[in-house]
């Protein structure tokens, strides 16, 4: 069959399926993020708009300029890296329109966890503390101690207070962890 009568996707179309899980919101749900978490968006945004997309558009259309774009290196990585771009791009604009952006240091019920809380936990069996801080989809970065409010051990933790024992399915198994500490910060 002819390329001409194949339907290739635009990707906007696919691209909540495309993001890898620990990425997707749970249908219905809101799009909570802190200030933080939302400002470094707004930062990855303005970035790829104001200068790494000019910049590319310059190079492929130097490269088009150059005469046969089916060997033209320059040209075909740069329609591709192109088309990367202008896919975060919409990504990004749409996560910030849909995000709610929570203040932590506002919360009210400070013995309670709620979304931006920075909790530390000790495994029951282990004795091991870890402090972690939820956090949106799109800021978690686990090596930094920030937890997605979507994680089994962040859903677990949500409305418990200081001295409570919660469970959670780990990939390791379920465990059992006791809440240590709350802070708003």
């Amino acid at each position: 069959m002819s390329k001409a009568f194949t339907r290739e996707g635009d990707g906007q179309d696919d691209e909540e399926e495309e993001l890898s899980p620990s990425l997707r919101l749970p249908a219905g749900s809101k799009n909570y993020m802190t200030r933080r978490g939302y400002d470094a968006l707004r930062a990855e945004l303005e970035q790829l708009v104001r200068t790494e997309r000019p910049r590319l558009v310059e190079t492929v259309a130097w490269a088009a300029g150059n005469g046969d774009r089916s060997e033209n290196g320059d040209y075909i990585y740069g329609k591709k890296r192109l088309r990367e771009i202008d896919r975060r791009i919409r990504f990004l604009i749409k996560r910030i329109e849909s995000a709610d952006v929570v203040d932590p240091e506002r919360q009210q019920e400070l013995d309670q966890v709620f979304f931006g809380a920075t909790v530390t936990i000790e495994d029951v069996e282990t004795a091991e503390q870890q402090t972690w801080q939820i956090v949106g989809v799109d800021e978690a970065d686990a090596s930094d101690g920030r937890i997605s409010w979507i994680s089994p051990l962040a859903r677990a933790l949500l409305k418990a207070k200081e001295g409570d024992a919660v469970r959670f399915q780990s990939p390791a198994g379920m465990r059992e962890v006791e809440i240590v500490a709350i802070r708003y910060v």
